[in-house]
């Protein structure tokens, strides 16, 4: 059976409405973004095969400056057949080593503190008193938040020199700084002052005095939110800008992945203060049932059956091979043996949750060129990962060859003798309250599509959870409350500007990105083969040839806020 159906630009969530046990085959004019229908159709399908139609030449572009800045939305046609779905021996079983209520990963738990000696880029490190609650007139105790400040470039506040503000993410701010080269990158061509604020309750800008006292319990955390973070962003900045006599000069907001995030709300909660925001990798639609929970993994997934079936089925049969090996009567001294634990195994579960740690963040560092940003990493770590499991020895069980692959993530430098599993997901650290309050974000993992093991999304479970690790209960409607997230296309048309929503299709966080243009001043820049934030990573003369396109792009629409921020800053002073 086929079902024809005219299309504009697809969604993740609108291709949900396709979710069938079959095979598509798109038919799509050659010039269009034919690899971004299939890609997020992969993601759901996990088959998916791009035909050409002849159209003729693409059109020529609209004369205005944004055209060739924005996705087309040519219409196409797509044609969906029907066919019988084979059946698979290797449908995975819901498993209780693989736990289901884990907080969502981002970057922010690899951040640590940079040697001096090892610092790549110029700034003063400086401190500023803020309030502890910037929503109340209650007396309590300032704390110290740090950020870093370069002024090197900045043209001062006499030509309106732009303020390049980083919005800090869930960690240490210095790690972010070097691993954010992106602005460093761009900051002299714009003659731009550059400033990273740290996030309150990372790092260190402790409220109470320590990390100790700030995390001892659910009172001294309650100020741990996104809310008064941004307040922290808006009120440093008002007060630098006062200080310096700059309070003309245009502020552009950027932030990979959280704070990604946070760039994009603090543009739309105080868009006084900021006049733009280029938001990377910003998951601001992973919350309640915007997408679906199990986006995250079956991208993660597709990205290994895309280098290698063989692959992506051992990885899949391996979680059965754990449990069954973890049940043997010496079953945990063997398996620290096989994957060279410094210490011998407590459970089944720490090491699986080591596994998809490891594989969840490979699907988000898979970069085309080698990188040092969470490990020691090859270009297409996830290429080099799957050749290694298919390349195993004769006679290699389905676990050794799980650690030839996983190896190359924790140790591919060769220097490491044996391995810590320290990824604790019940630690008390500031992102599992965060998670564990606000930032609520579904996940499971799909029987059929991702080579994890199934499990549905359990609210009653998670919430039990956070209750006991907390003593808190979380309120999963509080985001999208604040910030909005349903009907964003329609919401944002009528309110939004000036926001860059930059992603990656190999990032699984993508999913739960904004990836289509919302107006001429909300734009989508989506790439086939990025990954997580690669945009604000440092240039390269490895970088390829869409990442600097992209990267031509962005600062193109940055200078176009710019260049109409002094237009009317002139024409007001005119009048």
């Amino acid at each position: 059976m086929a079902i024809i159906i005219e299309y504009g630009l697809m969604s993740f969530y609108e291709a949900q409405l396709l979710r069938q046990p079959s095979s598509l085959i798109l038919q799509a004019p050659e010039h269009n973004l034919t690899y971004l229908q299939a890609s997020r159709l992969n993601a759901v399908h996990g088959s998916v095969s791009v035909a050409p139609l002849k159209l003729g030449p693409p059109p020529p572009p609209p004369p205005q400056k944004l055209a060739s800045l924005t996705v087309s939305f040519i219409r196409i046609i797509i044609t969906i057949v029907l066919l019988p779905s084979p059946s698979s021996s290797l449908t995975s079983q819901p498993s209780n080593v693989f736990p289901s209520n884990k907080p969502p990963r981002f970057l922010g738990k690899h951040s640590h503190s940079i040697k001096t000696n090892h610092q790549q880029y110029r700034y003063e490190t400086r401190y500023f008193s803020q309030r502890l609650d910037h929503f109340s007139f209650s007396d309590l105790p300032n704390f110290r938040q740090r950020y870093l400040i370069n002024t090197e470039h900045w043209v001062g506040a006499s030509r309106l020199g732009p303020v390049f503000l980083y919005c800090g993410n869930e960690g240490d701010i210095e790690w972010f700084a070097v691993n954010t080269g992106f602005v460093w990158d761009i900051a002299p061509h714009f003659g731009a002052m550059v400033l990273f604020p740290e996030h309150r309750y990372y790092g260190e800008s402790m409220p109470y005095g320590s990390k100790e006292e700030a995390y001892k319990n659910a009172t001294t955390l309650s100020y741990l939110t996104t809310e008064q973070a941004l307040a922290d962003f808006a009120v440093l900045i008002t007060d630098l800008k006062r200080n310096l006599s700059a309070e003309g000069c245009p502020v552009v907001l950027f932030g990979g992945s959280y704070g990604g995030m946070l760039a994009a709300w603090m543009r739309l909660k105080y868009p006084h203060i900021a006049i733009g925001a280029l938001a990377s990798s910003a998951p601001i639609l992973q919350f309640e049932d915007i997408v679906p929970p199990d986006t995250f993994y079956n991208i993660v997934s597709n990205s290994f059956k895309h280098e290698s079936n063989s692959c992506f089925d051992t990885i899949k049969q391996s979680w059965n091979a754990l449990t069954s090996a973890g049940q043997r009567e010496d079953g945990l001294q063997q398996l620290s043996q096989t994957f060279h634990l410094c210490r011998e195994l407590k459970s089944v579960e720490d090491l699986s949750n080591w596994l998809e740690s490891a594989y969840s963040y490979l699907g988000m560092v898979n970069y085309p060129y080698p990188s040092n940003f969470l490990m020691p990493l090859p270009g297409h770590p996830i290429r080099e990962v799957c050749r290694k499991i298919d390349s195993s020895p004769d006679g290699s069980s389905i676990l050794e060859r799980i650690f030839n692959g996983v190896s190359v993530y924790y140790n591919y430098t060769g220097e490491v003798d044996c391995f810590q599993l320290d990824d604790d997901p019940h630690g008390m650290d500031g992102w599992n309250w965060q998670a564990c309050t606000e930032m609520v974000m579904p996940m499971s993992s799909d029987r059929k599509t991702s080579m994890f093991p199934a499990y549905d999304y359990d609210y009653s479970a998670f919430q039990e959870e956070c209750r006991r690790d907390f003593q808190v209960t979380p309120r999963p409607r509080w985001i999208t409350t604040e910030f909005g997230g349903h009907d964003i296309e329609h919401v944002l048309k009528f309110f939004g500007s000036n926001i860059i929503f930059s992603n990656g299709l190999l990032d699984p966080w993508s999913g739960g990105g904004v990836l289509k243009n919302i107006s001429q001043t909300i734009v989508a820049l989506v790439t086939e083969e990025g990954a997580h934030h690669i945009d604000l990573r440092a240039s390269t003369t490895e970088d390829p040839d869409w990442l600097v396109e992209q990267r031509e792009t962005e600062i193109e629409l940055i200078e176009g806020w710019l260049d109409n921020y002094r237009e009317k800053m002139k024409a007001t002073f005119k009048i």
